[in-house]
């Protein structure tokens, strides 16, 4: 549970304070200065570079090879696109891929002294949460790229290319946003077409937090032509609304995602222990999808995983109904 809360206090933070802000991730990767790259050293080509981030234009002076990546959409990015090996902390809960050398980093509260430890060249985050902490570590010389929260679709490409600039891996990170492009246009055009939108609750805990289609999980949503039952309570929420028990009885939804699973240790049998659930539409047909709740929670490469399972939910749901 506490992750969850903490998960939605920097959900909240980012909506409201990176809000503005995180149009500058659409923004082009910016290659500059660099027009003669040392050739005795492949690791060098392409350097300096300097990367449009939301923090102001970041020069990397050359490849970094110790990287600390204090987001977990990150973390995912920069070994899908190969740079793995160059990283060598990640925060808490940067849990996957498996092998991501994980420390009791937050970035919620960030150690400037342990940071400073791992003698990095490059740190990455989605945000200057305590205000002070990415600061000092520009101030002593480190580079800091922060890419708040994704929006959209095209932010996530976007963040990629500019963390395919960032540590030497252009031609990686373009191919992972080509694969990407084309295996959800495959997704959404697997998507049935339906007489009826489907309504949905995505449910983030056990206390009904809920997200609106104005975050980027709920953008993901709305592409795929699906109502959210929360877009009508969800004004002045920062986009993630905690929906009443009665309210989510009452809208009866088709479909229920239940993105705490792992957190709360819910699913589609324990839900029929919640007063009056046995009688929503989606728990008698069961029409409800047990999320990963990293997966769901995150703007980074597996964001096609999850829209390909709740396509496969739908896919199903329609094929039950005739």
């Amino acid at each position: 549970m506490l992750r969850t809360i903490l998960g939605l206090l920097a959900i909240a933070l980012l909506a409201t304070g990176c809000g503005e802000s995180s149009s500058t991730t659409t923004d082009p990767t910016t290659v500059t200065t660099s027009s003669t790259p040392p050739a005795t050293s492949l690791e060098q080509t392409g350097f300096p570079v300097t990367i449009a981030a939301s923090n102001g234009g970041i020069e990397i002076p050359q490849r970094p090879m110790k990287i600390v990546s204090m987001s977990a959409s990150h973390t995912e990015m920069l070994f899908a696109i190969g740079a793995g090996e160059q990283v060598i902390a990640v925060d808490a809960f940067s849990n996957y891929p498996a092998d991501a050398p994980m420390t009791e980093l937050t970035g919620f509260a960030p150690n400037v002294e342990s940071i400073v430890g791992y003698e990095t060249d490059l740190v990455v985050t989605d945000g200057d949460w305590d205000g002070t902490s990415m600061g000092a570590l520009t101030e002593l010389g480190i580079p800091v790229v922060i890419l708040p929260a994704a929006l959209s679709l095209e932010n996530v490409y976007t963040q990629i290319e500019q963390l395919g600039a960032a540590t030497g891996h252009i031609g990686e990170a373009a191919a992972l946003v080509g694969r990407m492009q084309t295996d959800i246009a495959e997704v959404l055009e697997s998507l049935p077409v339906m007489e009826e939108p489907l309504t949905f609750y995505h449910e983030l805990d056990a206390t009904y937090y809920s997200v609106t289609s104005e975050t980027f999980i709920g953008r993901i949503y709305s592409s795929m032509g699906l109502v959210n039952i929360a877009d009508a309570v969800g004004d002045g929420s920062s986009g993630y609304p905690q929906l009443s028990e009665e309210y989510i009885l009452e809208q009866d939804p088709d479909l229920i995602l239940l993105a705490d699973t792992i957190c709360c240790g819910t699913s589609i049998d324990t839900l029929p222990d919640r007063p009056g659930w046995d009688a929503l539409s989606a728990v008698s047909t069961g029409a409800v999808v047990e999320l990963n709740d990293d997966i769901a929670s995150r703007w980074g490469p597996r964001v096609v995983d999850h829209m390909s399972d709740v396509a496969d939910a739908i896919q199903s749901l329609l094929v039950a109904a005739g």
